[in-house]
């Protein structure tokens, strides 16, 4: 039953896996491509690693597959969104077919900051 499991989670992985490097090559954008990068491969990557914690139990590679399920998930999520916004601040373009840009407010508002804070350091330059 543990062979059957396994072999499915494993399979389960790689499609999840080969759907993420599809979703490199054909979508539009940098967004989309992040998008489908980290969630299909996150998914894909933690379907093989469960499927190996249920193919070797609770012994040394089990349990260090289990351990790194929670890491990637939170590493590969947090990568991704500081990733998006970098490109974002950066002034990468979304693809014309785009309806909703929903960090356009939260962007601006942080260039300004920026700008705010760069003034301020100019004028200190210039008052010394």
């Amino acid at each position: 039953m543990n062979d059957i499991i396994t072999i499915v989670l494993f399979c389960i992985g790689v499609l999840f896996n080969l759907f993420g490097c599809i979703g490199l090559i054909r979508l539009p954008d940098v967004y989309n491509r992040l998008q489908s990068a980290t969630k299909c491969v996150t998914l894909g990557t933690c379907s093989i690693l469960l499927g190996l914690l249920f193919h070797y139990g609770f012994t040394t590679i089990g349990i260090k597959a289990l351990l790194a399920i929670p890491l990637l998930f939170f590493s590969a999520t947090v990568a991704a969104h500081a990733l998006a916004r970098g490109s974002y601040l950066f002034g990468v373009k979304l693809t014309d077919k785009t309806v909703v840009d929903d960090y356009k407010e939260m962007a601006e508002t942080i260039k300004n900051k920026h700008k705010g804070e760069k003034n301020a350091l100019s004028e200190d330059q210039r008052n010394s």
